[in-house]
């Protein structure tokens, strides 16, 4: 059972609870359903009785019994908690939480990932087609589409000679692009991206005879069925069918903001309007502005520099952000990502590829588990409160538990890959699917390679 059918579920138990005159309410649109917090056991919690206490006059307590009555009579739960004033913690039966979550994320994936960039930042040096900083935002086009200039760790920072050390993962040789690149790519230029579509055959000789067109009436014609669309992980329509107004002054801070929340926004089933006002004039955003201009930091740089931190503190723009080091937040997450495309790259050499399943016998997992379950959340929040930076450090979040579960992903030595070790690369190939999302939501790419 994933989160959100969890959610399904508890809304079922309490339009039941109304229905048999138990409770007199109101059923809410949602119930938020995450990871339990300190002091929370089972799987997941809920505080939808503390919601629901007021509007029905009973205790939260009372209404959690209540409720906890009608959740234990649904298949996939094994067991109903309640701990505190009235929270519900729900234990799902065997490990089919977390497999399903895994399974959840693959499906849907975690969002847009082309790399589109809204506001590019002009460097005044080399910038070529980039444009101004300063211009509209306009959410609903993108006249670049990339970087100006396509920059990335990987083009910036490779150009120094790797040392060779060995992959105690898999037993090979490798190329290390940095001091932690404990178990990068095998084979770079054997990798052929499945993704990418086939070479055209060869044009067919002149005076050949065309093949014959079988698919030109209805009775030929093959019928496809539409295919259905499973939305990104995280994305939900919490706000479907509002629109945000976004007023905003003539600040590159400002605009970098209002440029991720039209995306996050949107991600949550809403739309921003951005609009510029003159100074005096009332504005919905107004971060602390940069002091000094981010564009020479590249355009990925910049933009995390600028959304990282809580908007009421100042952004500090220096060149820490540009280190391939562990003490980089930003470095970090891509890095993260780019493991975790690594990880499947090994795997498929070693014969073996990724089946969401039991993972109960590796507690580094436990970690990674639980950031990924609150991605969602997180995501919400970010559009509620219009605050970028909460989704840019749940990244982060996500990007250190992988980073510390990345080791136990593939086979070492003599051992034989297991149903263990494709459960554990399809938590960690979840990991950058919800990393990737993020940070395109937030305008910053991640690359695969790095």
């Amino acid at each position: 059972m994933t989160p959100v059918e969890l959610s399904r579920t508890v809304l079922c138990a309490v339009r039941r609870a109304v229905d048999d005159g138990e409770l007199s309410v109101a059923v809410p649109a949602r119930a938020v359903v995450t990871p339990p917090g300190p002091g929370g056991r089972g799987d997941y919690a809920t505080n939808i009785a503390l919601q629901l206490a007021r509007p029905a006059g009973r205790p939260a307590r009372q209404v959690a019994e209540i409720l906890r009555s009608h959740l234990r009579d649904t298949a996939g739960v094994a067991d109903v908690e309640i701990t505190g004033p009235g929270f519900l913690n729900i234990h799902l039966e065997g490990s089919g939480a977390t497999a399903s979550l895994v399974r959840e994320i693959l499906q849907g994936g975690g969002g847009d990932a082309s790399g589109r960039q809204g506001i590019i930042l002009r460097t005044g040096i080399n910038s070529g087609s980039a444009v101004d900083s300063s211009r509209d935002i306009d959410s609903n086009r993108d006249e670049n589409g990339t970087d100006a200039g396509g920059s990335t760790y990987a083009d910036r920072d490779t150009g120094a000679d790797g040392d060779t050390d060995v992959d105690r993962e898999a037993g090979v040789d490798v190329d290390l692009g940095t001091d932690i690149a404990h178990g990068a790519d095998l084979d770079r230029d054997a990798y052929v991206d499945p993704d990418a579509d086939p070479a055209p055959d060869a044009d067919p000789a002149p005076d050949a005879d065309p093949a014959p067109d079988t698919a030109t009436t209805p009775d030929t014609a093959p019928a496809t069925a539409p295919r259905p669309t499973i939305p990104p992980y995280g994305h939900a329509p919490t706000l479907q069918g509002r629109v945000i107004p976004l007023r905003v002054p003539y600040e590159v801070r400002a605009e970098v903001v209002a440029d991720s929340l039209v995306r996050i926004i949107a991600a949550q089933g809403g739309r921003a309007e951005v609009d510029h006002v003159r100074p005096g004039e009332r504005v919905d955003l107004r971060p602390v502005p940069a002091p000094e201009d981010p564009a020479p930091l590249g355009p990925d740089a910049a933009r995390w520099a600028l959304l990282y931190p809580a908007p009421h503190d100042r952004p500090r723009i220096t060149a820490d952000h540009l280190l391939q080091r562990e003490s980089n937040p930003l470095f970090r997450v891509r890095y993260a990502h780019a493991r975790a495309r690594a990880l499947g790259r090994n795997a498929v050499r070693l014969g073996f590829d990724a089946v969401p399943g039991d993972l109960a016998d590796v507690t580094a997992a436990d970690p990674l588990v639980r950031a990924l379950a609150e991605y969602p959340n997180a995501l919400t929040q970010a559009a509620a409160h219009r605050a970028p930076d909460r989704l840019a450090r749940h990244l982060v979040a996500v990007a250190d538990a992988l980073l510390a579960f990345q080791h136990t992903v593939l086979p070492l030595g003599d051992e034989k890959p297991s149903a263990a070790h494709r459960a554990r690369l399809a938590l960690a190939a979840a990991a950058g699917t919800v990393l990737a999302g993020g940070l395109s939501l937030l305008g910053i790419s991640a690359p695969d390679y790095l």
